[in-house]
């Protein structure tokens, strides 16, 4: 039989395969992100908006939608599928501005270029309901965004999850864009 020799420890080749496959799962295995369906959000933070009545300024935008529908996402850098995302997301809003709808997003990341880069894209997209921020990279207090998402997509009413999205980076497609956007429904009815 042949071995496959390491430093530390030896493996039959034969079970090579299987060694493999088991790195592959675990690879695969959906990410858990903040909170989740069916918790509640029970504390508040201030990110720095971009964008919004409150631009400049730190502001609580989970106290500023209340117990309204809420589209919240984390996000560590500005990509392609996120802008995909993030257009559909402030459509959703303004189609759902009846019901109260709400959305924003917290850009994880003390890259001092990125509060110029996101008022910019802001305006090149024309987002007239979806509040752009940033805070820390830990992520705040209470929310548990993970270090590996890339995008972290909460959906809410009456402060309780209804749907949860993470993605780690290259994990967001169209076809991921389409399931998150699928649960907005969710939020929209008055459990």
């Amino acid at each position: 039989m042949l071995v496959v020799m390491t430093k530390s420890w030896t493996i039959p080749l034969a079970f090579l395969p299987l060694v493999c496959l088991a790195t592959t799962s675990l690879a695969a295995e959906p990410l858990k992100s903040s909170i989740q369906t069916g918790e509640k959000i029970t504390t508040i933070f201030e990110p720095l908006n971009i964008t919004g009545e409150h631009a400049g300024e730190p502001h609580c935008l989970v106290c500023e939608n209340g117990r309204s529908p809420v589209a919240m996402l984390f996000a560590r850098d500005l990509d392609e599928p996120l802008m995909k995302l993030l257009v559909k997301i402030d459509a959703a809003t303004a189609k759902h501005q009846k019901e109260g709808m709400g959305s924003f997003v917290v850009f994880l990341s003390d890259q001092p270029e990125l509060p110029k880069k996101l008022e910019a894209t802001a305006k090149m997209h024309k987002f007239k309901h979806l509040i752009l921020s940033t805070f820390e990279p830990a992520g705040p207090e209470g929310f548990e965004v993970s270090k590996e998402a890339a995008v972290t997509v909460v959906l809410y009413n009456e402060h309780v999850v209804r749907a949860n999205h993470a993605y780690r980076a290259g994990e967001l497609s169209d076809k991921e864009i389409d399931t998150v956007m699928g649960n907005v429904p969710k939020i929209l009815e008055m459990k």
